[in-house]
């Protein structure tokens, strides 16, 4: 049965689809068979993999189950990683959600069939709170979540954190900080402040690194492009970190 990892954050550019992409290309470089489902309509995952954003029939057939999902699944340039592309319609996806019966479980019901195909499935999440996010909680078997070390962190992951306490069987949360300069005391304060007050937050954090903003140019994962680099390190370190913290759970 695949694993289902959701990288969520209801705030956009905290590092959602940097994580997404690069720890998808670190499972398949594992061996695992691994697939990325970008589900934001601004479809960065797919261009950065070089794919056509473009989905055959759209959001309203895919949710309905009235297209065959694996019909839509692209290789990408790396073996075992696998892409189901952004298609522009995702942006009404609450709307073809809200037109379906049990629409929080549609999602899961999309991802059903290729449950034995797949070791893992991640999600890149569009930023939001919504019909769309409770259907990623229902789908996801682990939220990774990344944080900038700002204040205003504590209250997104605390109202993230309200939101999954309704559901008794909601998803495992992981948040992990992301853009993070270790020279600025402010950015090691507030890290510290958020870990000592949530449970659930990683010890690897992602720093700010030109390899990172260079993925837009390069579109490739950092471990291809800058290997050596510290933002490399520090994605195979959570990478560990995610696959350790999982086993526990099983």
């Amino acid at each position: 049965m695949s694993t289902v990892l959701a990288s969520y954050n209801n705030k956009g550019g905290v590092g959602k689809t940097s994580a997404a992409v690069n720890l998808a290309y670190l499972a398949a470089q594992d061996g695992a068979r691994t697939l990325l489902w970008d589900l934001d309509p601004q479809g960065a995952s797919t261009y950065l993999f070089r794919v056509k954003p473009k989905v055959k029939g759209g959001a309203r057939k895919l949710v309905r189950g009235k297209t065959d999902v694996g019909r839509l699944i692209k290789g990408t340039d790396f073996e075992r990683l696998d892409l189901l592309p952004a298609d522009f319609s995702y942006r009404h996806m609450d709307l073809a959600l809200d037109a379906t019966k049990k629409p929080t479980r549609r999602l899961s019901r999309v991802l059903a069939p290729l449950a034995h195909e797949y070791d893992y499935v991640f999600l890149d999440c569009p930023p939001s709170i919504s019909l769309v996010s409770e259907s990623i909680f229902e789908a996801a078997d682990a939220l990774l979540v990344p944080l900038i070390p700002a204040t205003l962190s504590s209250r997104t992951f605390a109202q993230l954190q309200e939101v999954l306490d309704t559901s008794a069987d909601g998803p495992l949360v992981m948040a992990f900080f992301s853009m993070v300069d270790a020279r600025k005391r402010m950015h090691r304060e507030v890290i510290e402040a958020i870990a000592a007050e949530h449970d659930g937050v990683l010890q690897t954090a992602i720093p700010t690194a030109s390899d990172v903003e260079r993925m837009g140019l390069l579109r490739t994962a950092i471990d291809r492009s800058a290997p050596k680099g510290r933002a490399a390190q520090a994605y195979r370190a959570l990478w560990d970190e995610i696959r350790a913290r999982l086993a526990r759970r099983r």
